[in-house]
Parts: C-alpha cells; sequence; structure tokens
C-alpha cells in the first residue's frame, strides 16, 4: 500500500490505510519513503548465549551473569527489529528466563514480546549433558533430565511451575557426516514424545523439538509436536506429516553457517560446509514438499542483533522473499500462539512496527538494517 498509515492508541492499531484518522494533539511520525511493516519474529533463540566456548559459558558464568547477559541480548534483538521471539532453552539457567520475560513485559527493560521454555530437556549422555569432561567434576547438564515419558512429564510439569510457556525437547543428536550422508541418533521414541505432547496440551501448551535427522524428526512428527527445529534431514512420510498436521519447520541457517565459517580447524571448517551442503540440499526437497516454514536463527553462539541474516540465507537456499517473509510474520505468529496479535498492520493487532529502506519483497536484505522500532505502542528506535 503507497501511501501506508497507521493509526495507534496505546499499545495496539486502530487503522490502517492510505489514509487515516489524525485524532486532535495525536503525535505524527513521518518516516517518509521507508516501508513499514509488522515487527519481525525470530522463533529460535538463546538470549542466555553469546560468542565463544558455548559450553564452557555455562560452567564458568554465573546464573546472574548470564541473566544481566539475557537482558542486554534481549536489547539488541530489539533494538534490530525484532518484537516478538521464542527462547529455545537457557543452557543450564534454568527458569531465569521467566525473570527476562516477566521484566521486559512490565517495561522494566527493552526486549521482545517472550515464548520462553526454561530449561530445555535431555536424556541422560544426551546432546546437551557435558559430554567429553572430566566425569570426576559431576558437571550439570545444560538441560534438564527424562529418561522415559514419565520423566518427561515430571520435568515438564516443574518447568511450567517455574514458568515456561513451552516445552524444548532435544530429540536428536549428536549428528554426524559419514562418506556424504547425514545421521543422528534419537533421544526419545514417539511414545514418549506423544506424552510430552499430551501433558503440553493439557495445559494449553505445545512442544518444540530439537530435531535434525530421522528416524527422529519422523517420530517428532508422528507424536504431533508444534515444531521441528534445525529440520536437517526430513523423510517423504515425515514431510507429509508435517504439511498433514501444519507442523512447522524451523531451519536455523544462520547458525550452520557461522560454526561453518568460524570453525577452529581446516578440517573442522570441512565437515561444518559438508553438514550445511547436505542441510541446503534437504531444504530445497522440503520447500517443493509444501514443508511449513518458520524463521528461527539459532542467535547466542552469534552475535545477538544480527540474525536477520537468517531471511537472506532462506531466499538463497531456494525460497522468494514473499514465502519467506509469510513463514516469518504469518507462521511465526501462529507457532508463537499469538495468532491475530502479531505478525501483521491490522486494527485489533499489536503495534509492533518496523520500518527499512526500499522494499523487502524485491530485496531481503534491507531487513538487516530496520531503522525503527515501535512495540505496543512504544518507540524503541527513530
Amino acid at each position: 500500500m503507497r501511501p501506508g498509515e497507521v493509526l495507534v492508541e496505546g499499545e495496539r492499531i486502530v487503522e490502517v490505510g492510505s489514509s487515516v484518522k489524525h485524532p486532535a494533539g495525536a503525535e505524527v511520525i513521518d518516516l517518509g519513503d521507508r516501508t513499514l511493516m509488522p515487527g519481525l519474529i525470530d522463533a529460535h533463540v538463546h538470549l542466555f548465549l553469546h560468542p565463544g566456548a558455548e559450553d564452557l559459558q555455562t560452567v564458568q558464568e554465573s546464573v546472574p551473569q548470564r541473566t544481566i547477559t539475557a537482558v542486554l541480548a534481549a536489547r539488541d534483538d530489539l533494538m534490530a527489529g525484532f518484537t516478538a521471539e521464542r527462547d529455545m532453552g537457557t543452557e543450564g539457567a534454568g527458569s531465569a528466563d521467566t525473570a527476562v520475560r516477566n521484566a521486559i513485559d512490565e517495561g522494566l527493560v527493552p526486549g521482545p514480546r517472550l515464548r520462553i521454555s526454561g530449561n530445555a530437556i535431555n536424556i541422560l549422555g544426551g546432546h546437551e549433558d557435558a559430554i567429553g569432561y572430566n566425569p570426576a567434576q559431576h558437571l550439570l547438564s545444560n538441560a534438564d533430565y527424562a529418561n522415559n515419558a514419565a520423566e518427561l512429564v515430571a520435568a515438564m510439569r516443574q518447568q511450567y511451575k517455574e514458568g515456561a510457556d513451552f516445552t524444548k525437547i532435544y530429540e536428536t543428536g549428536p549428528d554426524k557426516v559419514r562418506d556424504g550422508k547425514f545421521s543422528t541418533i534419537y533421544q526419545y521414541t514417539e511414545a514418549e514424545l506423544k506424552a510430552a505432547v499430551e501433558e503440553a496440551a493439557r495445559l494449553g501448551k505445545r512442544v518444540a523439538v530439537h530435531a535434525t535427522g530421522e528416524p527422529g524428526t519422523l517420530f517428532a512428527a508422528q507424536a504431533g509436536v508444534a515444531s521441528i527445529d534445525h529440520a536437517n534431514q526430513l523423510g517423504d512420510e515425515t514431510m507429509r506429516l508435517m504439511r498433514e498436521k501444519q507442523i512447522f519447520a524451523v531451519p536455523t541457517f544462520t547458525i550452520f553457517e557461522y560454526f561453518a565459517d568460524h570453525a577452529a580447524t581446516p578440517a573442522r571448517a570441512a565437515y561444518e560446509h559438508e553438514m550445511l551442503d547436505l542441510k541446503v540440499q534437504d531444504f530445497r526437497k522440503q520447500v517443493a514438499a509444501g514443508v511449513p516454514m518458520a524463521v528461527g536463527s539459532d542467535v547466542g553462539p552469534f552475535p545477538h542483533g544480527t540474525q536477520a541474516e537468517e531471511f537472506v540465507l532462506m531466499v538463497k537456499y531456494g525460497m522468494s522473499p514473499l514465502a519467506v517473509l509469510q513463514a516469518d510474520l504469518l507462521n511465526g505468529a501462529r507457532l508463537l500462539g499469538w495468532d491475530d496479535q502479531i505478525g501483521a498492520l491490522e486494527p485489533g493487532y499489536f503495534a509492533d512496527i518496523v520500518a527499512v529502506s526500499g522494499d523487502p519483497l524485491q530485496d531481503i536484505s534491507t531487513l538487516q538494517s530496520v531503522s525503527f522500532v515501535m512495540k505496543s505502542g512504544v518507540i524503541f528506535k527513530k
């Protein structure tokens, strides 16, 4: 729509059009020829992580220190235009994200509106269980332990008691590439994941899984999770179920590219690039098969506030700019459970509004330079 005007009262949008009412005394913000659009959504972030040795952060840094880091990360993400996010695990900081979410909601600190999971959940010896360290040191896992369906439900109930909005489960790992083929170990059976999904649904909540490949991705789709994050490898039946059940794949290309470009050794770099190449090949199959997509970057191990690179990579690897924006704004709103609240500039929606120079439908990279940020009617960047 050109020109475009949005009338905001309080925290909500009340009118959108080429020309809207200008009530007496209203503040008029003229952003010139920039493009107005809904606030961006990142469906996979780690506010409690920063660049550097990821495992050592959880050992060397206290939870209070990491919480301060998370508050600063939330501010950086908001200033980059991300007005809503899903925090996919505090990586050993327990329910500290409850405090960060609540402080943002109360207006004490700036940040996106958040869906939080507390710690993720993992089996003994699983993906996040301090593998490779001296066992005598008894290092804690970066996730809560659950080894069967009953323990999964118990861990979820504790996390919900402490304020979690949803559950994040590690379903696969470690990942391997051998002779040009990707493989990964599953952690929970379909029945165990189904028990978790049913427990979450009992309370009106959802389950998201870290799942990179088969058969774990299939078990997750059969169980009816809300999203399969990373989704490096999806079989035909998995993709069919994801279409049928509207389960979102969240590719997180940015973290894979970052690890490939910042590997410590040439051998590790070659491995990470091979992993990324296989992931891209499978992603193109997923797009062709009509798998529902949402946008999440896995920001944390790379700098917060830079994750708009995810839009660029999703276009680079096979989606149109329009499809990526729909995946972010429409599917992201559904995935976070804020349908009819965020992701569009429409009357009744939260006044989460950003502006960029140029047209992101023509050049998606414009989203990397957000020049205006409003959340809930409050201007944070102008």
